[in-house]
Formats: C-alpha cells, structure tokens, sequence
C-alpha cells in the first residue's frame, strides 16, 4: 500500500483521494485550514503552510510519503527539489517548480520553440509601466505565482491609471512572496483549450480527447468536451504538449493550455496536475483526469482513453463572503435529463469561491441548469 502526501486539498484533490484509494493507497491530506474537501475523504489530514520552509520539512519526515503530490501553486518549491534526492514528487520537483511560477516555464516554453505571445517582467510600479509604455499593446497584466485567474487584469493600450491598478492588484493577490508580475500581449483568439498530457514511465505519453473552456477574468467557468472538431490542430496542440512536457520530465498528468486563433496553436499555460477544466472528464470518459493521474503515479498501465459521451460543465461560484452556504435547487438541476450537480462542500464562501459545478451534455443545458442554481448564505 502506497502512502501519498497530498499538497493542497481542494476539490481537484478531493477526486485524486477518491482515485488513490480505490486502487490502495493511504492519503494524508494538507491545506492552509481545516475541513478541506480533500481532508473529507482522506486517511489523515495537516493543516499547515506550506511555503512556509521549516514546517513543510518537517511534515514530510514525519509522514514519511512513497509519493509527494503537489495539488495548489503554493508550495515551498525549493523544498521539493531539494526532498526529490529521497522522495518521490509528482511529476518532478523540476516540473512543479518552473510551473508554480509563471516567468519559469514561459520562459522555458520559448526556451524549446514554442510559440507564445509578447511578454516581459516586472518587479516594481515603475518596471511595469515603462514596459507597458513600450509594448503599446493591450496586454494582460498577472501574479507570476497564483492561480484560478486571481490578481489577473486585462489592460488597454494608453491606460496607465489601469496599468496602475492592475500592478497594485497582482501584488495583493499573488501566491508566495515573490512580488513580480507578467506583462503579456493580450491574444485576440478564438477559443482556448486544455490539452490534458500524460506522462507514463513504461509507456507513451497519451492524450485525453481536447477541451475548449471559457475564463471570465482569468478564471475557469465552463468547459466542453466532444462537441467540437480542431481538426489537424489538435495533432499540432498535442504535438507541442509533448514537446513541454518531455522537457519537464517525471510521471503524472499535466494540463497544458493553448489559445487557438485562426490556424496558429499558442502557448499559454501548463499545470502538472489534475486541471480544474478537466473535472468535466469525470462525466464524459471511461477514465477520469483524476483515475489517469493515479494510474500515472503507481506506474499502473493506461490501456485506453475513451470519451463515453460528450459534454459541458459549468461553476457554481459564491458571490459573497460567509461563514456558511447553501446551494439551493440542486433537486431542480438533477430533475433534468443527462444533467448532474456537484457539490464541493468548502466550509466558507468568499467572492467568485467555486463551490460546485453542474454537468450536461451541452453547453446551453449547462448554462441553463447553471441558471437555476442560487446560492444562500449565513
């Protein structure tokens, strides 16, 4: 029986405990508070900070993992790469530590030739605007460590109250203590896709069916999966997710993100982890994100990815701040054909927190069994 440590507790590793244990494995969950969704499910839970250097030593020696498996951005990354000489990390300490921060692995994607927008750096006010001055682009402006869209902002052209702002609220949000942000060319694309890569340690790397997903200020709110056709981009997607992630190395399930605009497949993103777009796989494929990573982990052979049906997931976000929450209707949206709610059950609502999400076949029932749902607070 295999122990995994869980860095991060979220609802992404809620459904990699659940996978994990199915196939025997013993998992100690972590997070920064208490009663995470992970920690409902798991063997044992920590409650801990885990950038902080001395305590996430001390907790690894203590449980003594056959596997670390980060599951959030902020992590200790020196730590890891340091723990990998006697530890296991998923994928690789290397991995997690060039994507927890944004100016690594964009920097390492145009390193290997992949294409990417225009970017630079700042670590001051006075960095970013002169940037910005000079890219006279509309640009994006975001945290080089963060996630799930936080301290991200969409900047036009000859706007430096903007600018401004958009410095002021990357730093406040960021993850870590690295006060440094991307000034990145904003893409006019067409859509977005999460290309989910996996690594195997005795086999190929393998691909899920593609998803297209749509962010509303950087952060995930729907996504498909089988209602679309990319046609000879998707080769051309997969082809480049190979490429990054031969380059990062180790074993595991990584999500690549690309923009798509016209016939040009960009780089975007990658996460070496289960990704938030790829929940919908737990409704449409024989083998969810989750099972795939796990099976990835304990080197257990992945024979096929098949997708069973098509479909659409959207989020249920909180809208408010509140110690306690009730998503109202559930009873309505499962009443509908082909139509599933989840609930993340997180103890405490903030703004734009996901709490749920709604799954359907396509993305009109998805929004409209979306549109149902309300959410109370207390």
């Amino acid at each position: 029986m295999k122990k995994i440590m869980l860095l991060g507790s979220g609802e992404l590793g809620r459904e990699l405990t659940i996978s994990l244990k199915r196939l025997g494995c013993t998992v100690v969950a972590c997070d920064r508070y208490e009663n995470a969704p992970a920690m409902q499910v798991a063997d044992q839970a920590l409650v801990f900070d885990m950038l902080d250097e001395a305590q996430l030593r001390a907790h690894v020696q203590d449980t003594d993992p056959d596997f670390v498996v980060p599951e959030i951005e902020a992590i200790n990354t020196q730590v890891l790469l340091d723990l990998e000489k006697t530890r296991t990390i998923v994928p690789s300490a290397r991995a997690v530590d060039l994507t927890m921060n944004r100016d690594r692995i964009r920097d390492r994607a145009a390193e290997i030739g992949l294409p990417t927008a225009k970017y630079t750096y700042a670590e001051s006010l006075d960095e970013l605007l002169k940037s910005y001055r000079d890219m006279k682009l509309r640009t994006v402006v975001k945290p080089v460590m963060s996630s799930s869209g936080k301290g991200q902002s969409t900047v036009e052209a000859d706007d430096e109250p903007s600018a401004q702002a958009a410095w002021h609220h990357a730093v406040e949000n960021m993850r870590g203590d690295r006060p440094k942000v991307i000034i990145e060319e904003f893409i006019d694309f067409d859509y977005e896709i999460t290309l989910l890569t996996i690594r195997q340690k005795n086999g190929e790397t393998v691909f899920c069916p593609v998803l297209r997903h749509e962010q509303v200020d950087g952060d995930f709110k729907l996504s498909e999966q089988g209602t679309f056709d990319m046609g000879a981009l998707e080769a051309k997607a997969q082809d480049m997710a190979r490429r990054i992630t031969d380059d990062l190395q180790g074993y595991g399930l990584f999500g690549v993100e690309f923009f798509v605009r016209g016939q040009e497949v960009i780089f975007s993103e990658l996460s070496p982890r289960p990704h938030d777009t790829g929940l919908l796989t737990l409704y449409t494929q024989n083998l969810s994100e989750f099972d795939l990573h796990a099976r990835a982990i304990l080197n257990l052979p992945i024979s096929d990815i098949t997708l069973l049906r098509s479909g659409a997931c959207h989020t249920i976000n909180a809208t408010q701040a509140a110690d306690s929450y009730h998503i109202e209707n559930m009873d309505k949206v499962e009443a509908m054909p082909q139509v599933e709610a989840m609930h993340f059950n997180k103890p405490t609502a903030y703004p734009n927190r996901r709490l749920g999400l709604v799954f359907a076949p396509d993305v009109a029932t998805a929004k409209l069994a979306r549109g149902k749902i309300a959410i109370t607070y207390s």
